[in-house]
This record gives C-alpha cells, sequence and structure tokens, in this order.
C-alpha cells in the first residue's frame, strides 16, 4: 500500500506517520528527515537546503524528486510506503504518479490533515525544533508558499478519488482512529 500523508506545516504528519509506520508495517519516506539529515551532516545537499529552507522558500522540485525517486528505487519500499512531505507540487506528483506507474504500481490513498492556520501556527511554535523558520513571520511565508504551490496536489489526487480528508484537530490517538478508519 502506497499511502501520501499530507497537510500544511504543523498539521501533525511526522506524528501521525510514526504511528500509521507500526500499524501497517510499512516503511516511511519523509523529505524533512532526508533533508534534516543532511543538513546535519552538512553535506552539500544539506548545506544547499538549509539555504533554501531559511529563506522560507521550498526546495526545487527537481531536486527533491531526484532525491524522492532515488530513495523509492531501494528494496525496503517493494511492498509499500508512507510518503511524508512529498509530493508538494503538481509536478513532484506526476513524477511520482509516473514513477508507480512504470513500476506497476500506484498511490493507494491520498490522506490529508486539515487544521486551523492558529493552530498550525501555535503547534509549530510550540514543538520546539528551534528551526531557524520557526518565527510567526516566517511560518506565516511558509503556509502562504504551502498554499499557493502545495494545495494544488490535492486537486490533483481529488480527480484520481483517492483523497481522504482528516480533521487534523483532537489527540493523537484521535487523528490516527480517523486515518485508520479512513483507510479501511
Amino acid at each position: 500500500m502506497n499511502i501520501i500523508l499530507f497537510g500544511p506545516p504543523g498539521a501533525g504528519k511526522g506524528t501521525q506517520a510514526d504511528k500509521l509506520i507500526t500499524h501497517f508495517q510499512l516503511p516511511h519516506l519523509s523529505t524533512g528527515n532526508i533533508f534534516r539529515e543532511n543538513i546535519k551532516n552538512e553535506t552539500p545537499l544539506g548545506k544547499k537546503v538549509k539555504s533554501i529552507l531559511d529563506s522560507g522558500q521550498l526546495v526545487p522540485d527537481e531536486t527533491v524528486i531526484e532525491l524522492v525517486l532515488d530513495e523509492l528505487q531501494k528494496k525496503r519500499y517493494s511492498k509499500g510506503v508512507i510518503l511524508d512531505g512529498f509530493p508538494r507540487t503538481v509536478s513532484q506528483a506526476e513524477a511520482l504518479d509516473n514513477f508507480f506507474r512504470s513500476n506497476g504500481d500506484k498511490v493507494d490513498a491520498f490522506v490529508t490533515l486539515t487544521v486551523p492556520e492558529d493552530e498550525l501556527i501555535n503547534r509549530i511554535l510550540s514543538r520546539g525544533e528551534g528551526r531557524s523558520d520557526d518565527t510567526p513571520q516566517k511560518i506565516k511565508t511558509r503556509l502562504n508558499v504551502y498554499r499557493e504551490e502545495t494545495e494544488p496536489v490535492l486537486n490533483h489526487y481529488q480527480k484520481q478519488g483517492i483523497v481522504n480528508e482528516i480533521n487534523g484537530v483532537g489527540s493523537v490517538d484521535e487523528i490516527f482512529e480517523r486515518i485508520v478508519n479512513s483507510l479501511s
């Protein structure tokens, strides 16, 4: 099963991904984790990504697509994957669809977490990751970028009829239960 976990920054994708990994026994592919690992290890990609993220912008499609599709070719993803933070643009979604199609596979479910903007800002400010772009103004910039560049991905998958819209407000377990019920 190939599941895309989708939503704005602070929606709880990473938290829910951790629970879904255990529940479905699927590997997790998070572009955020890949980027953070590269930033921490100060790789050339990490340095490039850090400067982009520090400005509140998104990493260019071609860089992200190359990284993700390369990762998805590993054997550990042969039975499925939980994608978190990818795709973020329609061109990324199309590249992912083409990759799966060329491997006789497809995206099975697109789970989108909906959370009011005030709640998103509060969550990001309180999560304490210490990202350089975790200021109210930079968070609003990230949310605007999300609305302009990322929300169209939702429309892309709505046309395929695989979107599960989940209320992302409540306890972690309540939200998880809503997701699992939608996938059953």
